[in-house]
C-alpha cells in the first residue's frame, strides 16, 4: 500500500496539471495495477479525444523510472507508433515487429512465428487498441497465416516474467473492419477468453485547456451524438472557432495549395469515404496542384495498401520488419519501368516517412494499384499474376522448387500503393496530421446511423491545428434543410 501511495504521488508529480477527478482516479487505479501482485495483470484504459488520456501515459512512462519497472510502447501501425513515440518521449514499435520472429518457410516466402518474450518487469503498454482486431485476416501467402493478433499479443506478453498489460483506446473510434466493436476494449471478453485479472477505467470528461480548440468542441459533439444515440444530423459548431473551416468543392484547390504551403505535403490529409472516392481526390490533387504530368513522379507521395514481407529482409538496420498496410512513402526517384505479366511495374527510390531516420532503398511497385477502386488488388487478380510467373520456372520440374521461386519472385512481391494525398478514415486511423480535410460525401438524414457518426468523430479526431469541412450539409451547422443530391 505504501508504493501505491508514493507511486501515485510520483505520477501526479509528472502529470502537468491539477488533475480532474476522473484522472486523479486513473493515476490511482495505474499506481494499483503497477504493484499488483495478481497474476496476469491487465489494465484497459478508455479516452476520448481531450480526456487528458495522453498526457497521462506520458505522466506514466516517466514516473515508472521510479518503480523498477521497465515499459515497452506499442501500437497497431508505424505512424500509430511515432504518434506515440512522440508524446511518450521514448521508442515505440508496432505490435508485430515487437512480438513476431521472422523466417523463411519450405515455400521460400515469410513466415512468422511468436517470438519469446525475454522482458522481465517489463510493463507492455499498447495505444489506438481500438485498432486491433480478434484476427490479422493474413492469409498464408501473406506470412501470418489467419494468426489472432490480439491473442498472440496477450501470449507474448504474459510468457514473460512479471510482465503485464496496459491496453489504451477510445471507444468511439471505428472499430477494426468487419468488427462491430473493438474486441481489445471488450474487458469481459477479454477476461473469459485469456483468464486475466483485468480492470479498465475511462476518462470522459474533456479537460478545460482543451475546450479552446474548436476540432476537439466538434469532436465532442460528435462523441456524444455517439454515446447517447441521438439520431439525424448531430450539430457541428464552425462559429467562432479559427481551427473549423467549411469549405466548397470550388475553393478546395486552393485551400490546399496553402496548407501544402504552410506544413508540407507530409502534413496534410484528405479523408474520404470510398476507395473510389480517393483516388478521383488524389489524380485531382496530382495533375492540379502538384502539376505531375507522369503517372509516377519523384516526390509522389504513396499509401502501401498491403502487406509487404520482401522488400526490408536484407537490411539488418530496418525498423520494422515488413512494410505495413497504411505505411506511407515518398518516390524519391523513379528508376526503370517493366511492363510484364499482362501488369504494368516500376522499381522506384523510396523513403519510408514514419521512420525518418531510415535511408532510402529500392522497391518494384505494381503501377496498376494505383487507380484501381478496391482497397487493392483481388485474390484473383494476385492469382493470375501467380500463375503467369510461373511459366518463367517451369524449367525448374519440381513443383515446390518453383512455387518457392515465384514466392521469393520480386514481381510477385511488388509493393502494391496507392497516392496517399486523400485516404478512407480506415485508412487514417492512427495517424494525426497537422491539417486535414474531411470530405463528406453523399448522406441522407436515414445514412446517418452510429457507423457513420463514428467516422466523423475518428476523422475529426486526425487533426491536430486545422480541419477543413469538405461541402458539408447545412443540416450538420444547423441551417435549414436543402436536397442533398
Amino acid at each position: 500500500m505504501e508504493d501505491v501511495q508514493r507511486f501515485t504521488a510520483a505520477l501526479r508529480k509528472y502529470f502537468p496539471y491539477t488533475p480532474t477527478p476522473g484522472q486523479d482516479a486513473l493515476l490511482h487505479a495505474l499506481a494499483r495495477f503497477t504493484y499488483s501482485k495478481m497474476p496476469r495483470c491487465t489494465l484497459v484504459v478508455k479516452g476520448y479525444a481531450g480526456t487528458g488520456k495522453t498526457t497521462i501515459v506520458g505522466a506514466y512512462v516517466s514516473a515508472l523510472r521510479l518503480s523498477g519497472y521497465d515499459i515497452v510502447l506499442l501500437a497497431p501501425t508505424g505512424r500509430a507508433a511515432k504518434v506515440l513515440s512522440q508524446y511518450a518521449k521514448r521508442p515505440a514499435f508496432t505490435i508485430h515487429k515487437k512480438i513476431y520472429f521472422p523466417s523463411k518457410n519450405s515455400s521460400g516466402g515469410m513466415a512468422y512465428g511468436l517470438g519469446v518474450n525475454r522482458h522481465k518487469r517489463t510493463i507492455f503498454l499498447v495505444d489506438e487498441a481500438s485498432m486491433i482486431g480478434a484476427s490479422s485476416g493474413m492469409s498464408s501467402e501473406q506470412a501470418f497465416q489467419y494468426r489472432d493478433i490480439l491473442e498472440d499479443l496477450i501470449e507474448f506478453v504474459f510468457q514473460g516474467e512479471d510482465c503485464r498489460l496496459v491496453l489504451v483506446g477510445d471507444q468511439a473510434q471505428l472499430p477494426p473492419v468487419g468488427s462491430d466493436e473493438s474486441p481489445a476494449l471488450d474487458v469481459e471478453s477479454l477476461r473469459s477468453s485469456f483468464y486475466l485479472t483485468i480492470a479498465d477505467i475511462q476518462l470522459t470528461d474533456v479537460v478545460r485547456q482543451e475546450m479552446d480548440s474548436g476540432i476537439l468542441y466538434n469532436a465532442t459533439s460528435l462523441r456524444k451524438a455517439i454515446t447517447t444515440g441521438t439520431e439525424g444530423f448531430p450539430r457541428l459548431e464552425p462559429q467562432g472557432f479559427e481551427d473549423v473551416i467549411p469549405v466548397s468543392g470550388e475553393d478546395l484547390e486552393e485551400v490546399l495549395e496553402q496548407l501544402y504551403s504552410k506544413y508540407t505535403r507530409e502534413g496534410v490529409m484528405l479523408i474520404t469515404r470510398s476507395n473510389k472516392r480517393a483516388n478521383q481526390f488524389n489524380q485531382h490533387i496530382r495533375s492540379r496542384i502538384m502539376w505531375f504530368e507522369e503517372e509516377l513522379n519523384a516526390g509522389d507521395m504513396l499509401m502501401v495498401v498491403k502487406n509487404n514481407y520482401h522488400w526490408l529482409n536484407t537490411y539488418k538496420d530496418a525498423p520494422t520488419n515488413f512494410i505495413a498496410n497504411g505505411d506511407i512513402v515518398e518516390v524519391v526517384k523513379v528508376v526503370r519501368h517493366h511492363e510484364i505479366y499482362n501488369r504494368r511495374f516500376a522499381d522506384v527510390e523510396v523513403r519510408l516517412i514514419d521512420y525518418p531516420d531510415f535511408l532510402s532503398f529500392e522497391v518494384r511497385i505494381l503501377l496498376d494499384t494505383l487507380t484501381v477502386d478496391g482497397p487493392n488488388l483481388s485474390m484473383a487478380e494476385i492469382k493470375a499474376l501467380y500463375h503467369d510467373i510461373t511459366e518463367d520456372y517451369l524449367d525448374l520440374g519440381d513443383r515446390k522448387k518453383i512455387h518457392k521461386a515465384v514466392m521469393e519472385d520480386p514481381f510477385y512481391n511488388a509493393l502494391q500503393v496507392k497516392f496517399a494525398y486523400a485516404v478512407t478514415c480506415h485508412k487514417s486511423q492512427g495517424g494525426q496530421w497537422p491539417a486535414i480535410v474531411v470530405d463528406q460525401g453523399y448522406i441522407t438524414e436515414e445514412m446517418l446511423d452510429i457507423s457513420l457518426l463514428r467516422w466523423f468523430y475518428t476523422a475529426f479526431t486526425r487533426a491536430q491545428q486545422e480541419i477543413y469541412l469538405l461541402n458539408f450539409h447545412p443540416e450538420f451547422f444547423g441551417e435549414t434543410s436543402i436536397s442533398s443530391d
